[in-house]
């Protein structure tokens, strides 16, 4: 058996599969995110530890799996965090996880030290507040008697595998998503840490996603009930592991879509993709060899989720399922109602972190159903700005697959494929995609399969939703009145957050 964790923004989604990758059960254990003002978002490592903790101890006794069985764990988890650390490995403050932008000053002086083609051109991704280097420069330079305990530097996988192995590394797909790796020579880019006037020794070592880390130590053991003698696979960033888990580790297989928190668009290549515009970026495969292009927005599913928080007086997934229900049938676009999904600021396609959440056009008449539904619209249209980067940059994309939480809605898959105009599938695995991923990548560094082909018959496709060609000429129409009104709220957005 293979224990994989997925360390995301509201829970640890875990997993038990047999030695093949096969799902056998899953469970799921919350905790919480802090959000504020000026760009706030942060979560307590200690948080995911416990929930590894509880969410193992879970599958243990939802499966009746003796723990002599369980032969490997691996974790996949958020990427672009910083989470500091003391000599002895403790954090020194709450991790700055992917969504947090406080670092725009920080942003301007990497700008104006090394510049976004050069920064694009070495680590695959353009200088933004979202990524890791700037989170840590941002601690150092506002908060100095903190920085000065820091002695190391991870991510959100890495801080887990280090409870559970007493080592630190990290991957080469989470260390591609920090600004600070160079993607050509596969290491940390010494050239981005002297901008950043960062001293190298805080940075972990970077092993491939397969390595195998170590056993667990006897504390780690006791906590979560497993064998001292369970092998720790390292994992790597929920993206290229979401990658995994839809079957793409090949450019053959095609693009995917994951309807997670956040949202993105991704496919396997084997050289990275640069779009001239930046628009997009590349990250590191798990696969060696490979690299994943993705645009990623900071609100997809996470902006469903908001919406139904606030319109919908039952909890959440009951709340959620009425209003998805409601909207499928509703009008948004077609009455003039948009929803600009910019809740935490943006990254791909416009990499700005002022821009906030916008109803435009809204009128008396409409109700939870129609604003909804304009939020479905909203991030699907956005996504398609990001598709069509893609196109410019050469890549053709002719189908998509989805996965996450998102993927499990038939409304939200039509209108995806009606504003895209071309086949959006669904996964027979979506919401456990990453943990499927993650036992993927566990089993190829275990040598319990060959090679991460094995994925390909993991997760099957279940249900195919095809465009309708009247609709997506109307989108077509709806989606530059969508571009305009962001255009027209930008320079708004920045006198709101007093540039």
């Amino acid at each position: 058996m293979i224990i994989s964790h997925d360390l995301g923004t509201t829970g640890n989604k875990a997993s038990l599969h047999r030695d093949d990758g096969r799902l056998v059960t899953s469970v799921t254990v919350n905790y919480s995110a802090r959000f504020a003002d000026n760009g706030v978002a942060e979560q307590n490592p200690d948080d995911w530890w416990r929930a590894v903790v509880e969410a193992t101890r879970g599958l243990l006794a939802r499966s009746g799996t003796d723990p002599a069985q369980v032969t490997g764990l691996v974790v996949s988890g958020q990427m672009m965090s910083a989470v500091l650390l003391d000599a002895a490995y403790r954090p020194v403050r709450a991790a700055l996880i992917w969504a947090d932008t406080r670092s725009t000053a920080q942003t301007e002086h990497l700008e104006r030290v090394i510049g976004q083609d050069r920064a694009y051109a070495l680590t695959g991704h353009r200088l933004n507040p979202t990524y890791s280097l700037e989170k840590i420069m941002w601690v150092r330079d506002n908060e100095p008697e903190t920085f000065s305990r820091v002695r190391h530097f991870c991510l959100a996988k890495d801080f887990v595998v280090q409870r559970l192995t007493g080592r630190l590394v990290t991957d080469r797909s989470d260390a591609s998503a920090t600004n600070a790796y160079d993607q050509t020579r596969g290491e940390w880019s010494t050239e981005m840490l002297e901008a950043a006037g960062l001293d190298a020794r805080l940075f972990p070592d970077i092993l491939d996603a397969t390595a195998v880390v170590g056993t667990l130590t006897p504390e780690a053991a006791r906590e979560t009930g497993l064998a001292v003698t369970t092998r720790v696979v390292l994992g790597g960033g929920d993206g290229p592991i979401a990658a995994v888990g839809a079957g793409i580790v090949a450019p053959e297989d095609g693009a995917y879509v994951c309807l997670g928190t956040s949202s993105w668009i991704s496919f396997a290549s084997a050289t990275p993709v640069h779009d001239p515009l930046r628009r997009t970026m590349t990250f590191d495969h798990v696969v060696p060899g490979q690299y994943v292009p993705t645009a990623t927005m900071q609100a997809g599913g996470g902006g469903l989720a908001w919406v139904s928080e606030l319109l919908h007086p039952e909890p959440s997934s009951t709340g959620l399922a009425a209003l998805v229900s409601a909207a499928s049938t509703a009008s948004a676009s077609s009455s003039g109602l948009y929803f600009l999904p910019y809740l935490l600021g943006e990254r791909s396609p416009y990499w700005n972190p002022d821009a906030a959440g916008s109803f435009i056009g809204i009128n008396r008449h409409h109700g939870r159903a129609e604003m909804t539904r304009a939020v479905l619209e909203g991030v699907a249209f956005n996504l398609f700005t990001c598709l069509q980067a893609f196109r410019d940059s050469g890549s053709a994309i002719e189908r998509v697959d989805a996965i996450g939480g998102g993927a499990a809605s038939d409304a939200w898959l039509q209108i995806l494929a009606d504003v895209w105009g071309i086949p959006v599938r669904r996964r027979t695995i979506v919401e456990e995609a990453n943990s499927l991923g993650a036992a993927v990548t566990a089993a190829v560094g275990l040598g319990l399969v060959d090679d991460f082909g094995a994925a390909r018959g993991l997760s099957e496709v279940s249900a195919e939703f095809s465009p309708d060609r009247d609709r997506h000429a109307e989108y077509l129409a709806r989606y530059a009145v969508f571009v305009e009104g962001y255009e027209c709220l930008q320079p708004w957005f920045a006198t709101r957050a007093g540039r």
